[in-house]
């Protein structure tokens, strides 16, 4: 990885200790998990693009089902990693942010 590489500050503030400005984990560390994450949100774009026609359901239902799968145990997300996931799916879909 590139050193100059800028992660999203919407992730780094992840590992954030509240009223803190340093992260509590190596850089290095942290853009380990982005690349997790990003990866996931980008491989369940494609899936969650169609499943609002596919089983007739809301773009804001969908978001809560990619939710379950990002939390899923087996993924080896923290839950504030698979709440990012779903809001950068939700981003690379065009659709409206969940929120955390």
């Amino acid at each position: 990885m590139n050193d100059s590489f800028a992660l999203p500050p919407s992730f780094v503030a992840l590992y954030l200790p509240e009223g803190r400005t340093r992260a509590d984990r190596p850089l290095r560390e942290i853009a380990d998990r982005h690349e997790l994450c990003e990866d996931m949100a980008q491989m369940l774009a494609e899936p969650a693009r169609t499943l609002p026609l596919a089983l007739g359901i809301t773009e804001a239902d969908v978001l809560e089902r990619m939710r379950a799968v990002a939390g899923a145990e087996d993924t080896g997300l923290a839950p504030a990693e698979a709440g990012w996931v779903v809001r950068r799916l939700a981003e690379l879909l065009g659709w409206p942010d969940p929120g955390p």
